[in-house]
């Protein structure tokens, strides 16, 4: 269905290939005429674009893109939106039967069109200029917004290659906010090791204690008054940007039910980090994982959730030989990357003294998930069963919560197993001796007796 939305979108990014191709044009005219005016390409002014009359307008002046980085943002969308436009630079070097080094580019394995690589942004926007294709490096530095925001990248070969002959790569995310106006969601893959979680549950489903509630009430405070304290009360030169959080505890005691209602409640997207896809045995692979998902979840407002993070996280050891000394490399890195995330970033573990004390230091929050007492084990049995089930008339759910010491996640496990029991018999009457059968097979995954 064509939208408004897309209607206005699609009229500036024509607009916009347009005025691309007018470029190109000028800068082959000037390239292949000796006397021509090597200038001229900056007199060919982009298209004027109204704020808020689409999204791509929208974005040119929020960033107030300069020249160059209009041009280079164009080149990166042609091949999605426009790919014809970029054959001029087909154009064959007769004299060595080859293409045009100047122009860059590369061909992809799929795709039949020209590629534009750092090497044609200079081109197109320098000509033969050494001192104006020397300024231009700075678009693809790691301060400029166009890295910093996750928009576009020279996607690098080897180390061994030029730095520009790096293609031109426009982020995925980006490429849907400018066509359909709508935000991709990275896709869970070894590009991006991360899944995004939700969940349909409130808080009034989630029984915690009231020391724990409170700290969890100062991370909710920081989200949504964060900005406002960094910014407007100009902080954020005192104050390191992001906030961290450790959630400590036994399984099943509300730790990732926790991170996905901060981010239901707060409108943010939150993402389990899938740590077997990060953690490699080869030397600089997790920290190259782990880039992956921090390099796109910057400035994005994502909650980034690491389950089990002393896998990760997890101490320093004594340096005995070369692997100790760059597994503690990776900790270090692993560090840094966490302090300089301007979003949340929560670490779960079962043991607060299995996390390395370097990150227990940096943490904004430490919170404590313990064990529910008999009394919140009572909530847990009472709001969790389902309302098109009855409790045959031995089950005391008191009983329950006074004498078995279950977590949440446990307990929520047993009511599924009676439920599926009374399911089986045909009938919706929960019974006490498939209760007690769900705690048995409870305790013994803990390697406890009944």
């Amino acid at each position: 269905m064509v939208t408004e939305k897309l209607t206005h979108n699609a009229h500036h990014l024509q607009q916009e290939m347009h005025w691309l191709y007018r470029l190109i044009e000028a800068r082959l005219h000037e390239h292949f005429t000796p006397d021509a005016n090597p200038s001229f390409v900056y007199e060919v002014a982009p298209p004027g674009m109204e704020a808020n009359t689409s999204i791509y307008a929208n974005f040119v002046h929020h960033y107030q893109l300069s020249f160059a980085e209009r041009v280079t943002l164009a080149l990166a969308l042609a091949p999605h939106i426009r790919p014809q436009l970029l054959d001029r630079f087909f154009a064959k070097n007769e004299s060595y039967d080859r293409g045009f080094t100047e122009f860059g580019g590369i061909r992809g394995s799929h795709h039949g069109g020209f590629l534009p690589t750092g090497e044609t942004v200079v081109f197109l926007i320098a000509g033969s200029d050494m001192a104006a294709r020397f300024s231009l490096h700075s678009l693809f530095g790691n301060d400029h917004f166009f890295h910093k925001h996750n928009i576009l990248k020279l996607e690098s070969g080897t180390q061994d290659e030029p730095f520009l002959s790096g293609a031109l790569q426009l982020s995925r995310e980006f490429l849907e906010f400018f066509t359909t106006g709508e935000v991709h969601r990275p896709t869970f893959s070894m590009d991006f090791p991360a899944r995004h979680i939700e969940t349909d549950l409130d808080w009034d489903d989630l029984v915690l204690d009231n020391g724990t509630v409170n700290q969890i009430r100062e991370i909710h405070i920081w989200m949504q008054y964060g900005e406002t304290l960094m910014q407007e009360w100009g902080m954020a030169k005192k104050l390191r940007p992001g906030y961290r959080a450790l959630f400590h505890g036994p399984p099943g005691t509300g730790k990732t039910l926790t991170a996905c209602l901060l981010g239901k409640e707060t409108s943010r997207d939150v993402y389990r980090v899938d740590l077997s896809m990060v953690i490699s045995k080869y030397i600089g692979e997790t920290e190259k994982n782990l880039s992956k998902v921090f390099d796109q979840a910057e400035n994005k407002n994502w909650i980034l959730f690491f389950d089990e993070a002393d896998a990760l996280f997890g101490k320093r050891t004594k340096v005995e030989d070369s692997h100790d000394r760059f597994a503690n490399q990776e900790v270090s890195y692993l560090l840094q990357r966490v302090e300089s995330y301007n979003g949340v970033v929560i670490l779960a573990s079962n043991q607060k003294s299995n996390m390395d004390d370097a990150f227990n230091r940096r943490f904004e929050s430490i919170i404590e998930f313990p064990m529910p007492s008999p009394k919140e084990r009572r909530r847990l049995w009472e709001q969790g069963f389902s309302e098109a089930s009855t409790l045959d008339d031995g089950v005391e759910l008191w009983k329950l919560s006074e004498q078995y010491e279950l977590s949440g996640g446990s307990i929520m496990n047993v009511i599924r197993f009676a439920s599926l029991a009374a399911l089986a018999a045909q009938s919706n009457q929960i019974r006490q001796q498939d209760l007690m059968e769900g705690i048995r097979r409870e305790y013994m995954k803990e390697g406890r007796v009944l």
